[in-house]
C-alpha cells in the first residue's frame, strides 16, 4: 500500500508539482465545491471582465453540491459528481489561478495537458461514500451564487479528506496507467 501523504492547505505549485499518479493523499484545510451552475457564471463573468466570486489562486475546487443539512450536522451528505461536466470550464479555471480540482471519474483526452501546461492536479475523491465524506467536512459556508442552493459555491474545511492523484502536473492519468498493468 501506498504511504499516505498528509497535506495542509493553503498549498502552492511547488508542492503539488511532487505528486505522481496513484499517490494516496489526506487533505486538511479550505476548499471550495463548484459545479456545473456556478461554473457557468465563473465564464460569464470571464468572458465580461467581471469580478469573480473567489480568489481562485491557488486553490482546489471539489466538483460537489452537498445536500441540504440536517439538523445537528455540519453539512449534508456530499460527494463527488463527474468531473468530464467541468472539463470545458478546465482551462478558464487554472487561468483564474487554480491549483486542482477533486472528483469523480475519467477526463476529456485535453485535460492531462492543461494539467501539464498550468502545473496543475486532478484529485479523485470516492463517489458513493458521501456520508464519509461528509463526516471529513468539519465546516461548509456558502460564499457565492447562494441561489443556486447545493450548486452554490461554497468554502468547506475539512480534515483529512482522503483523495488520490488521478492526473499530475507532468500529465500522467492513474487510470491510464492502471488500466495498462492488467493489459495481457
Amino acid at each position: 500500500m501506498n504511504t499516505i501523504i498528509q497535506m495542509h492547505t493553503p498549498l502552492t505549485k511547488e508542492d503539488i508539482k511532487e505528486l505522481n499518479v496513484g499517490d494516496v493523499i489526506e487533505l486538511t484545510g479550505t476548499i471550495f465545491t463548484a459545479r456545473d451552475a456556478a461554473h457557468k457564471r465563473m465564464q460569464t463573468a470571464w468572458e465580461t471582465g467581471a469580478e469573480q466570486p473567489i480568489d481562485f489562486k491557488d486553490q482546489l475546487i471539489f466538483y460537489a453540491g452537498p445536500c441540504p443539512t440536517k439538523p445537528g450536522r455540519t453539512m449534508g451528505s456530499i460527494a463527488p459528481t463527474t468531473s468530464m461536466r467541468m472539463d470545458s470550464f478546465v482551462e478558464m479555471t487554472f487561468q483564474l489561478g487554480m491549483l486542482g480540482m477533486i472528483g469523480k471519474g475519467d477526463r476529456s483526452d485535453f485535460v492531462p495537458e492543461l494539467c501539464k501546461k498550468y502545473g496543475g492536479v486532478y484529485l479523485l475523491s470516492i463517489g458513493g461514500a458521501s456520508a464519509m465524506i461528509s463526516d471529513q467536512v468539519k465546516t461548509c459556508d456558502v460564499v457565492a451564487y447562494d441561489d443556486l442552493g447545493t450548486e452554490s459555491i461554497k468554502r468547506l474545511k475539512v480534515e483529512k479528506l482522503r483523495l488520490i492523484v488521478g492526473i499530475d502536473t507532468k500529465g500522467r492519468v492513474f487510470q491510464t496507467e492502471q488500466v495498462a498493468q492488467y493489459k495481457r
